[in-house]
């Protein structure tokens, strides 16, 4: 099983060294595209993740997400996201319809879906999720 980002708030707090962790206050901006993500190795695979988490609102977290080329798979939250850069292939152990991803792509993944990710130009995209 790959990295389950559904709970990473409540993972950052125990672990802070491998988490970002920047509480966006009300009426202020953070540029997502500069925000600094401590990458680990995914297992089984060439890849690495990070998590910058901003805030916690109604329950949802609200971040961002990084994975540099290579496979991994996943078992979704309940999650939206924007990819802001990138290129990425997200494969369903249902047999939907692979999803294509790239930047400005709004997608929703269901959860507990099983995936493989397959990203071939590093991905960065910003989700909520719950």
């Amino acid at each position: 099983m790959g990295i389950r980002h559904s709970s990473t708030v409540t993972f950052c707090r125990q672990l802070h060294k491998i988490c970002n962790v920047t509480l966006v206050k009300p009426n202020s901006a953070v540029r997502a595209a500069d925000l600094e993500l401590n990458l680990e190795p995914v297992p089984d695979s060439s890849a690495r993740t990070g998590v910058h988490t901003l805030t916690e609102f109604g329950g949802l977290e609200f971040g961002i997400w990084e994975m540099t080329p290579g496979v991994m798979t996943d078992v979704e939250a309940d999650e939206v996201f924007v990819v802001l850069s990138g290129a990425a292939t997200v494969e369903f152990a249902d047999g939907t319809a692979p999803l294509a991803l790239g930047p400005g792509d709004v997608v929703r993944l269901a959860a507990g879906a099983e995936t493989v990710w397959t990203v071939t130009e590093t991905l960065r995209k910003v989700y909520l999720a719950g």
